[in-house]
């Protein structure tokens, strides 16, 4: 904690004081000249007086300016490829679901070639549509296990009505 009283009037004696310090403290030249021998020669060199460094200062905010417009005029000018389109992340639940619709073309190459009824064909065309919307919805929701659940029956009665439909067209499946 502070032990000292403060008192909103400033001391007349203090600010007497204050006012007698230098307002800025320039070391000697011989100071100076030894900082300069320790220096590289290429620093030394390039030295600039002080009027200049105060002047440059001054205009950075200049030189930023021009470079930034140079730089934005030669990115309108040179033509530029778009840049390549994000290829999708992998998602498993679509990637299950194409493994689910490889085993139904596999388990459907298996069958015998063969016309079933025309008694037959509306309803299996009926769950080729079903089987090709869950895939679209699949591909919207990505994370509805659900549809998952709902393809894989989807393929499972397809398959089992065509093998029914060779049965009743005498054909063994």
């Amino acid at each position: 904690m502070n032990d000292h009283i403060h008192d909103d009037a400033p001391d007349p004696v203090l600010q007497a004081r204050l006012r007698a310090l230098p307002r800025e403290r320039v070391p000697p030249a011989r100071v100076w000249e030894q900082i300069a021998a320790q220096l590289p020669a290429r620093a030394v060199a390039s030295a600039e007086p002080a009027s200049h460094a105060r002047r440059s200062r001054r205009r950075w905010p200049l030189r930023v300016g021009l470079g930034l417009a140079a730089g934005l005029a030669v990115l309108m000018v040179v033509p530029t490829a778009p840049p390549p389109a994000p290829t999708p992340a992998a998602n498993p639940l679509q990637q299950q679901a194409d493994v689910i619709a490889s085993e139904y073309q596999q388990a459907i190459a298996t069958l015998p070639t063969g016309t079933v009824g025309a008694e037959w064909q509306p309803t299996l065309h009926e769950l080729d549509s079903s089987a090709a919307s869950i895939r679209a919805a699949i591909a919207e929701n990505p994370r509805s296990r659900y549809l998952l659940g709902q393809l894989q029956r989807t393929y499972s009665l397809r398959l089992e009505l065509t093998q029914q439909a060779l049965s009743a067209a005498g054909l063994p499946s």
